[in-house]
């Protein structure tokens, strides 16, 4: 009797077990436990200072203004951005190619032409980068250079022209303007203006258009604190393993942060540094507008703009690109005794390749003094009667700071001078010696 009952015991067996395998199996796929959440790990902040936008570092340094009856002009800072702020509120249409040959005598005549004002930039701007910040409504932003905007108007009609152009390659592009407020643009534009100090255009025999005040100009004698910031930021900032870096006293006033692939070499005794990553190199060709967005990029990551640097040139073929101190909207140039007043980066594939730059920083300034500028055409005569000089191969006259550096009292010393260009070069105008300093651009 009990035999007979066996087998059906063991098929019930055998099924429970089949069940409960089948039962465990679903249970493990299934299962998720409850874990406590892991916090997030921390993160370095690399920022060293401000992040700024393109319209922070891509300012004109002088504006003029032709009208019908004279000439008027400004370098003051609260003056053109006022200009530059209503311009920010229109829209370019139309964009098209004038002239692609524009030479010196045809540059020359057009800025001699009444009802119309000129900014000027120190360095080649592309059409596509300053469409952020005067919109050009075209789908296809030519890749093209300007160094000049002239905005031309209709004193009957109350409407806008916008020019760029391009002194060095002849390029001339002319847009129209879309705006809803023509007539306030007219006003704080044209009309606030006239107010503006009296400029004149000297009469020169050469194809050269320099415009100069008349009168002397009030500027401030400036006095900063020296202060530094730390190279380790700029090590946990530009290397890709700051933990990985070795540092090395290799002089009594110079420093070198290495790994595997990069070099910073640090000189505390001129706060300057020298970052090279040999592996980022590249020699080929690079557009404008790639490579000036691409190193303003690469120093917004990190903050690096620890004071007021401006743009002021830039060579597509060596990737090269320079920003310039700048106080009160004016350019800082220094001695050239080992003090540098510039930022500079060759762009490399995709990173920074080398790059040179002030750790110091300028605190203040803790004086203010009035200073008194000779006026911009008493320079230019001195200028053109001197027989040390072609004044022939003078483009430009302007305004500027000659920054010293007092180590003992740790300060910047800044002083008000004329600068003229000759030959790629910003000059510092000495009556002494009508030398002065050279400013290379590279």
């Amino acid at each position: 009797m009990g035999l007979k009952y066996i087998e059906p015991i063991k098929s019930i067996i055998l099924l429970l077990l089949v069940i409960m395998s089948i039962t465990f199996t679903f249970s493990i796929w299934t299962y998720s436990p409850h874990l406590e959440p892991i916090g997030e790990l921390p993160t370095v902040d690399i920022s060293i200072g401000e992040r700024l936008q393109i319209k922070d570092i891509i300012k004109p340094y002088k504006l003029t203004i032709q009208y019908e009856d004279g000439l008027k002009g400004t370098t003051d800072l609260q003056d053109i951005e006022k200009v530059t702020n209503e311009m920010s509120r229109w829209k370019i249409s139309q964009l098209t190619l004038v002239d692609n040959e524009m030479n010196r005598e045809k540059f020359k005549s057009f800025l001699e032409q009444p009802n119309q004002y000129t900014l000027y930039f120190h360095g080649q701007v592309p059409l596509p980068v300053y469409d952020e910040i005067l919109t050009i409504e075209e789908t296809d932003v030519p890749e093209k250079t300007f160094d000049y905007i002239v905005v031309t108007w209709d004193p009957k009609n109350i409407g806008f022209d916008v020019h760029f152009i391009n002194r060095e390659a002849g390029s001339h592009y002319e847009g129209k303007v879309v705006a809803k407020e023509l007539l306030q643009s007219y006003q704080t534009i044209v009309t606030e203006g006239q107010g503006f100090p009296e400029y004149e255009q000297l009469q020169l025999n050469e194809p050269v258009y320099i415009a100069l005040p008349s009168e002397g100009i009030q500027m401030k004698k400036r006095t900063f604190y020296q202060e530094e910031i730390s190279p380790t930021r700029f090590r946990d900032a530009l290397f890709n393993d700051p933990y990985a870096v070795r540092r090395t006293q290799v002089g009594s006033n110079i420093e070198e942060f290495g790994d595997d692939h990069a070099l910073m070499t640090v000189h505390t005794d001129t706060k300057t540094l020298n970052f090279v990553h040999p592996a980022a190199e590249s020699r080929e060709m690079i557009s404008a507008t790639e490579l000036l967005l691409g190193v303003f990029d690469s120093i917004n990551e990190h903050g690096g703009w620890t004071d007021q640097f401006r743009y002021t040139y830039m060579n597509p073929y060596s990737r090269y690109v320079k920003f310039q101190l700048f106080s009160n909207g004016y350019p800082v140039y220094s001695d050239n005794s080992g003090l540098t007043t510039e930022i500079t980066q060759t762009f490399g594939e995709g990173r920074v390749f080398h790059y040179i730059r002030p750790y110091y920083t300028l605190d203040g300034p803790f004086t203010d003094e009035d200073y008194t500028m000779p006026s911009g055409t008493a320079v230019a005569q001195m200028l053109m009667e001197s027989d040390k000089l072609d004044f022939k191969m003078v483009e430009e006259i302007t305004v500027g700071y000659y920054m010293t550096y007092d180590a003992e009292r740790r300060i910047f010393i800044m002083e008000p001078s004329w600068y003229y260009l000759f030959k790629g070069d910003w000059i510092r105008f000495s009556p002494e010696s009508l030398g002065g300093d050279q400013i290379g651009l590279e």
